[in-house]
């Protein structure tokens, strides 16, 4: 059955484009969400008449995209997670944990849905995430992993006071 998409189907087009789809699909998805119409001849006239109005959205679109992606692409967040022995994580990194980190530590707001979903992270380490911003326009974002350098140093501090106190409770015990 074709229709003419209202807005972007993933996987299938952009707004304003006549696609085949199911039957199915499109009478118990498409029409009842209001994401496409039957592609009539009457239907199509009026895409014809919109399709200046379309063509800039789409260039809109486009270039909130392209300037979302210049802000994160090749940029690295910092996720915190629970390290279990030998770098494995209790449970995985999620696409919204992920989506969260780049808010809070580059400002852009990204949806968990556009965030990639390739294998699940489970482990300590620097990982490459894919970001789709809008059709093909894609960044790349490296997620670390595990303890960040302020834990470390917390760390260290806290094992440096732990060895002068036990280190002078020897001292106390030798001298008594």
């Amino acid at each position: 059955m074709k229709v003419i998409l209202l807005e972007e189907l993933r996987g299938k087009g952009g707004e304003g484009d006549i696609v085949e789809v199911a039957q199915g699909f499109a009478e118990n998805f498409l029409f009842p969400n209001q994401k496409a119409q039957p592609a009539t001849p009457g239907n199509i006239k009026q895409l014809e008449q919109r399709r200046r109005n379309i063509e800039k959205r789409e260039a809109e679109r486009i270039a909130n995209a392209e300037a979302m992606k210049a802000a994160i692409d090749g940029k690295s967040v910092t996720v915190d997670a629970k390290i279990g022995e030998e770098g494995q994580l209790f449970g995985s990194i999620t696409a919204a944990m992920v989506a969260d980190a780049i808010e809070a530590q580059l400002g852009t707001v990204v949806d968990r849905k556009r965030v990639g979903r390739g294998n699940a992270i489970k482990s300590v380490g620097a990982h490459t995430v894919p970001v789709n911003f809008y059709r093909d326009i894609t960044a790349e974002v490296t997620v670390l992993v595990g303890v960040t350098a302020e834990a470390v140093a917390e760390e260290a501090a806290e094992e440096a006071e732990t060895e002068q106190v036990e280190a002078a409770e020897e001292t106390a015990e030798v001298a008594e």
